[in-house]
């Protein structure tokens, strides 16, 4: 063990485990063989990692989060945080379960994901990331630099979330969406001086395919249908109908999507 290592007597550490100066290993913990540990990092209790992984400096573990074979997590990044929310947050309150990484994920630094909230397999979030509590990340999912994802959010395999954007809480981002840079949605009509607001929050569904370019604005409820295209900048108000591309404030129907376009003809 080098100078400084911490390790509970509880602990489960697999074969060739190698951690770094002044690394902190809780009660319960169980790592897998091959798994390097940096400087400052603290696993807390509960926590499972899965053989091959990497856990950067100052990285902190919060307790029982899972993380599969081959992970990769970068330094400073916060992995299983619970929340804390304040007194009028539409979130639910309750316990959760510790946060669910899929086997070769990785995750950059600075990034904060919070407790019970399930990432699928080969999933990347960027630097300056944030995913909150109870989303559900399919396999394969891009989430780009600076990204915000809030609650409850479920987001589809292969789907791509570039940089900047801000995905709210209560939507549904089918598989194999593509969400450029800076595009914004929202979820609330009311904006919080009411109690009526809370009986009318909801997110927009972007189904299958749908592309969504840089800055768009989605508006509360709307529905993106299947392959639609969605031009950069528009301020989407309607439901935008399958296959068919928009553009404009208010975002109208232009034309359809072109047939070699369309991810069945790929």
């Amino acid at each position: 063990m080098s100078t400084g290592i911490y390790v509970h007597p509880t602990a489960v550490l697999g074969a060739r485990f190698t951690p770094s100066p002044f690394a902190v290993i809780d009660e319960g913990v169980v790592i897998g063989d091959d798994v390097h540990v940096g400087s400052f990092v603290h696993i807390c209790a509960g926590v499972v990692i899965g053989a091959g992984s990497v856990i950067g400096d100052h990285v902190t573990v919060c307790a029982d989060a899972k993380l599969g074979d081959g992970c990769v997590i970068s330094a400073f990044a916060m992995i299983g945080k619970r929340p804390v929310l304040s007194a009028t947050s539409t979130a639910k309150a309750g316990e959760l379960k510790g946060l669910v990484l899929g086997d070769g994920c990785s995750v950059g630094s600075h990034t904060v994901l919070m407790a019970g909230s399930v990432f699928g397999t080969a999933c990347v979030v960027g630097d300056n990331a944030g995913v909150r509590e109870r989303c559900r990340i399919g396999d394969g999912v891009v989430v780009g630099r600076s990204v915000t994802v809030e609650n409850d959010t479920a987001i589809g395999s292969r789907t791509k979330i570039q940089s900047g954007a801000y995905i709210t809480a209560y939507i549904v981002i089918e598989e194999d969406c593509f969400i450029a840079p800076m595009v914004v949605t929202t979820n609330d009509n009311y904006m919080g001086r009411t109690q009526e607001r809370f009986k009318h929050l909801k997110g927009c569904t972007i189904h299958r395919g749908a592309r969504v370019g840089g800055g768009v604005h989605i508006l509360p409820g709307i529905e993106i249908g299947e392959e639609a295209f969605v031009a950069t900048g528009s301020v989407v108000t309607r439901d935008v109908p399958p296959g068919k591309l928009v553009m404009g404030v208010p975002a109208k129907v232009v034309r359809d999507v072109p047939e070699d376009q369309l991810l069945d003809n790929q």
